[in-house]
This record gives structure tokens, sequence and C-alpha cells, in this order.
């Protein structure tokens, strides 16, 4: 095949550069400005819940100044799920507080809750105090046990702060991932389901914290004629240009998880029955994934392959694969951090591929790929 099938390559709805020509026209470049507000109020309306969204530079931003909001500092633990990006993690070690790892039960992949409750009494008992916040994922856009999750956090009375990164659009039991916990987090990276370039928002519960999260984001200035600041702030609003981009994204957000749903069923009918290749799915009814990446797990022992060689020969064939996110547990970074294990992120990271499911993924490179990773098995 002539052309590269890349995983998720961001798709233009061809509105993006009236609204970016507009910015341009009236002046607004800053951080701030009529594509940021509305783009917000487009966000506002599609995430439901009467929650309200703050358009930032990016979803680790978003995550930053939710675990400030929360009250994370020095000293404190935050509980994060070991299974994903280390996006997720890194901001509570920008608070000087430290990471605590759990790790993923079998049906989302994501934070398990079993696991999550024996990790928050063990750090009870073990520094005399409760972690400050939770932080689950909803890793490739799979909707995490949010129900189990929230109740275990009501229980020791300790905020959720909700990454949804990878899960625009996403649900559990019909309502929108990043609207369950006290504050949640989208991202609109170049890859993800709709783009802003860069960019990413957090999703809060009212009107006050929305704009005490964009005091914060706009470097704390105080309500003064000259430039006064008593708390530290960042530099972290959305652009007035990358707004008029996500503007022009929204008008086909629908159409985009419509598309990678559709692509998922393909996968599912074409690897239907096929020995040792699992594609990974909704868990039953209540569970809406985005399929933001279609995920397949390759038994080494069925297939006489490995996921390692399987994506260097799909690579040879011109089509984009990762393997799965190697936990943060494993990371020499966070070597010496505590850490709640079951084995099961490990095995899906030895044994796990993400394969195409973008917008520009056609029902005929669907054929191609699942030909391809068939063809790989050497069983």
């Amino acid at each position: 095949m002539d052309k590269r099938i890349y995983l998720c390559l961001a798709h233009m709805s061809g509105k993006e550069q009236g609204f970016i020509k507009e910015a341009f026209d009236t002046n607004w470049v800053v951080p701030l400005g009529p594509n940021v507000n509305a783009f917000e109020d487009e966000l506002k309306h599609f995430v439901g819940q009467d929650k309200e969204v703050v358009a930032l530079s990016a979803g680790t931003a978003a995550i930053h100044l939710g675990l400030i909001q929360l009250g994370v500092g020095a000293g404190d633990e935050v509980i994060c799920q070991s299974f994903t990006f280390c996006a997720s993690a890194n901001p509570v070690a920008y608070q000087g507080a430290k990471p605590v790892f759990v790790d993923s039960e079998e049906d989302t992949w994501n934070m398990d809750p079993v696991l999550l409750e024996e990790a928050i009494k063990d750090r009870i008992a073990k520094t005399g105090k409760k972690p400050k916040a939770i932080l689950p994922v909803h890793l490739y856009g799979m909707p995490a046990r949010i129900d189990e999750i929230c109740a275990i956090a009501a229980k020791y009375e300790i905020p959720v702060l909700e990454d949804a990164a990878e899960a625009l659009g996403s649900e559990f039991k019909g309502q929108k991932c990043g609207t369950f916990g006290t504050f949640g987090v989208l991202s609109f990276n170049g890859n993800k389901m709709i783009t802003t370039s860069g960019g990413g928002a957090l999703i809060v519960p009212d009107e006050s914290t929305k704009k005490q999260t964009m005091f914060y984001a706009t470097q704390a200035r105080e309500p003064f004629p000259h430039y006064q600041h008593e708390k530290i702030g960042y530099n972290y609003r959305m652009s007035n240009i990358c707004a008029g981009i996500g503007r022009g994204q929204m008008t086909v957000l629908d159409e985009h998880i419509a598309h990678h749903r559709h692509v998922h069923a393909l996968y599912e009918n074409a690897f239907e029955g096929v020995d040792g290749i699992t594609l990974k799915s909704n868990p039953d009814g209540r569970f809406n994934a985005n399929y933001w990446l279609s995920t397949i797990l390759i038994d080494p022992v069925k297939t006489g392959t490995t996921y390692d060689e399987v994506r260097r020969k799909l690579d040879e064939q011109g089509i984009e694969t990762r393997p799965l996110w190697k936990p943060m547990h494993l990371q020499p970074v966070y070597a010496t951090n505590p850490c709640y294990v079951n084995g099961v992120s490990e095995r899906l990271f030895n044994m796990g591929l993400c394969i195409p499911a973008g917008p520009w993924v056609t029902d005929e490179d669907v054929v191609y790929i699942v030909e391809q990773i068939k063809g790989c098995c050497k069983k």
C-alpha cells in the first residue's frame, strides 16, 4: 500500500479557517476572546450535567489546575492510575506531592476499585492521613468503573479528579465521562477526538470555580489597576486562535465519534473467531466508549508471534501502531513510588497494540489492516 495509515490523524471540518480569520480580522489573537468563550459554551453544552468548562493550553494544565484547587501540595499523596500516559501523574509531582499508583481491572483496563480501597486503607495506616485526591483515567476512551470509584471516594471523603483526556464523548450510563468527579479533564492534542492543535479543558462544578480556574490560568492577577499577585499563577489559558480551531472541530465531533465507533465495529466483526487476538470492547451496556483508539491483545502462545513483531511488520506495511502504555509503576522516574499492583497492566503492556481508528481510516483500510495482522500469526 502506497499511503501510510496513521493511528488518529487530525481531520479538519473546513470551518476552522473561518473562525481563525475572524480572530485575525478583529485582532483577537491573545489568550482570551470570542472564540474561547464560544468554544467553552459549546463544550459545556456537549458534556452537560450543568458543569462549566475552562479552555486551557493543555490537558496537563487542566490536571494541574484541578490539583491546585483541591489543595494538593507538598507532602500530600494522590492516588493515580498506573496504566496511563505520564501526563496523568506528572502534575502531582509539580505540586511537590507524591503519586501513589493503583493497577487496573480486566473489564475496562482502568483503575481497579477493589485495589483503590485497599490502597486508601494502607496509605492511612502507613502515613496517618488519607490521600488528598483520586485521579482515575478513562483509557483509550473506555469509561472506567467510575460509579464504584466515586462511591469509594465518597466513603472516604476524597475528591475525584477525572482524567477524560482520551474520552471526549464516551459515556457511562448515559452520562458523559469527565462529569462524574469534582473536576474533569479533556485534551485536544493533535491526535485526540478533536484538536485545537494543542489544548485542553477543565470541567468544573460551577461558575465560581470557573472564575477561580481562570484566575489561576492567567497568572493569578488580582483585580487592581496595577499588577498585584497574592498567589502563584500560571500562563495556561487557551489562545483565541486555537479556540477557533476548536469551534470548527465541534461541528464534526459527533461525526468523529460515530466514525471511531464504526471502525471499531468493523474490527469487532473481522476479529471474531480469530484465536489469540482480542479486541477491547465495551464490557456491558453501561459503557459507551468513543473508541478513540482501537486496541488489541495478541496472545503469543496462540498466535505464535508477539505484539512487537506485529508492530514492526505492520510498520513495514505502512500501518502505524503503538504499544499500550507502559505502566507508571514500571517507569524509572516513579520507581520508588508506592504502588498497588495485581499484574493486569504489566500483562496488557506485554501483549497489546493500538491500531488505527481515526477519521481518515476507511473501511478498505480496516480490511487491509486486519489482513496484515492475521498474516503475522504463525499458528
